[in-house]
């Protein structure tokens, strides 16, 4: 890669500008779209927005598929100064209006595959929380088309740099609004500056395309399928993950670049190894997974058979904190990486005070944007320790400064005094052959205060007590005494966000309820 590569003009609307008929999307459920395409179409959701009353600063919500429309609405809120919200699709309706009324969105805009949230019982409640805007016909919701007719397509006036509202899965408490002030910046010279996030992964400037397997509305997605666009990767979108259709589609576009999450990669070496040879994924450069923790072994198993192209990058919604590159995490196998350009890494004990290297603690870093938790100054004070911010996970840095994640801190066990880490526990459970998923959680326990409990999804659909008995005794082979599980239960699909998280509240309280206690 030279440096005059990186000197040119990036990002979406100066690509749109220089090469209006390069490809930016390939192949998606909304058809194939150019860069000139998809900005003139953001530029006349603007102008509509503007003429609904949108405002600079208000919030505009976007529920949707995978598929274009994402695209659109981002691009849009990027030069007229508004905030995006990704509605999760798999959310309740109960839960879409909680998240509705303290966003306090100017306008939501729904597609026609999710009109039944609209037309559901609280459909009203919804319409009445904010202005809607239905891709097809819904009652008491303004069209789309209705809203775009007769609206120009030309750059409109006035543009200003807008960013995203993101709301935390809630898989261990209630869901928060993540932000971040504007800069107030130029759009086109702020695309540019983002484009360059792809000197971190290697995205090299037009050398893509770049695969969209996770769902759109995650925000890990988002941030990468547009640094993808910004850098002149055109999109393959997938309207839903299938292991065996990915490997198809790298093979068929020559994909260069992706994101995933660790869920994905347990899919696809679930794949018998016969399909797996079939495809040629030679093309692939750059793969970075985050969101969820990657047990070891699977990413070892992905290195081997993809190569030295996978990514890691650990943060969150509030900010990016670390990256390991592939060679990096060979070199140390398990580490999610040392901190990026711009962001100092520390451990912490219970009290604020610093510990050192090896020492395990609450980590906590400190970005140059830094974040606030949306109408909720109680809750961003309670992550800060002065400017450094922690979401919740505990680790340790080693003497050259990597870091390594050991779990989060509201799923740690706390048995006869001792801190147990289930996400250890997990993944010695996940190289059992017979295992397809698991959940560790701590249950109560009258003497130890609680005990280690496995839930397991079994591969074969197999819940005898013989491979009840074949977990413990391989948990015994591989940890110590205090760390294993007294008690296996098996059952059906685990519950995990589309990043691949657990929802370890809601399996804690379903076993916490039985046992007439209450988390």
């Amino acid at each position: 890669m030279t440096t005059d590569l990186w000197d040119q003009r990036l990002g979406t609307w100066y690509i749109a500008d220089d090469r209006p008929d390069a490809t930016a999307i390939i192949e998606s459920p909304d058809g194939p779209w150019t860069y000139a395409e998809l900005t003139s179409s953001a530029h006349q959701l603007v102008h509509g927005l503007r003429n609904v009353g949108v405002p600079v600063g208000g919030i505009v919500a976007v529920l949707a598929p995978n598929g274009v429309l994402p695209i659109r609405v981002s691009l849009a809120c990027q030069e007229a100064g508004w905030n995006m919200l990704l509605v999760n699709s798999y959310l309740t309706q109960d839960e879409i209006i909680a998240v509705l009324e303290h966003a306090e969105a100017a306008v939501l805009i729904v597609h026609a595959k999710h009109a039944d949230i609209i037309n559901g019982r609280h459909g009203a409640h919804i319409t009445a929380l904010t202005t809607v805007i239905g891709t097809a016909e819904m009652p008491g919701v303004r069209s789309l088309d209705d809203v775009l007719h007769d609206q120009p397509t030309t750059m409109p006036d006035d543009r200003i740099e807008g960013g995203m509202i993101a709301y935390s899965s809630g898989t261990t408490g209630k869901p928060k609004g993540i932000t971040r002030a504007s800069s107030g910046a130029d759009p086109s010279g702020a695309a540019h500056r983002n484009a360059l996030f792809g000197r971190a992964f290697d995205f090299r400037p037009f050398e893509g395309p770049h695969l969209v397997s996770t769902a759109m509305y995650h925000g890990g997605s988002h941030a990468y399928y547009m640094g993808a666009l910004n850098v002149g990767h055109a999109l393959v979108i997938m309207p839903k993950f299938d292991a065996e259709e990915a490997l198809a589609l790298i093979e068929r576009h020559r994909v260069r670049s992706a994101y995933m999450v660790p869920t994905q990669f347990h899919r696809l070496l679930q794949l018998p190894v016969a399909v797996r040879e079939m495809y040629d994924l030679s093309s692939l450069h750059s793969v970075v997974h985050s969101a969820a923790p990657c047990p070891r072994h699977v990413k070892q198993a992905m290195l081997d058979w993809w190569g030295s192209v996978i990514w890691e990058t650990y943060g969150g919604m509030e900010g990016a904190a670390t990256i390991a590159k592939p060679h990096r995490w060979l070199q140390k196998p398990g580490t999610v990486g040392r901190a990026i350009r711009g962001v100092r890494l520390s451990i912490l004990d219970d009290d604020g005070n610093e510990l050192g290297s090896n020492a395990t603690g609450n980590i906590y870093y400190e970005t140059e944007s830094g974040f606030s938790y949306l109408r909720d100054a109680e809750q961003t004070a309670k992550a800060h320790q002065g400017r450094q911010f922690t979401i919740g996970d505990i680790g340790y840095i080693d003497d050259d400064g990597y870091l390594f994640i050991q779990d989060r801190a509201k799923d740690m066990i706390i048995s006869g005094g001792v801190n147990i880490f289930p996400a250890e526990i997990e993944s010695v459970l996940l190289t059992h052959a017979g295992v397809a998923d698991v959940a560790v959680i701590g249950i109560p326990d009258e003497d130890w205060g609680e005990q280690v409990l496995a839930v397991v999804q079994p591969a074969d659909g197999d819940s005898s007590a013989e491979l009840a008995d074949e977990l413990l005794a391989y948990c015994a082979a591989h940890l110590a005494a205090y760390k294993r599980p007294r008690r296996i239960e098996f059952r059906g699909d685990l519950p995990r966000t589309d990043a691949g998280k657990l929802y370890k509240r809601q399996i804690r309280d379903e076993y916490w309820s039985e046992l007439g206690r209450q988390v």
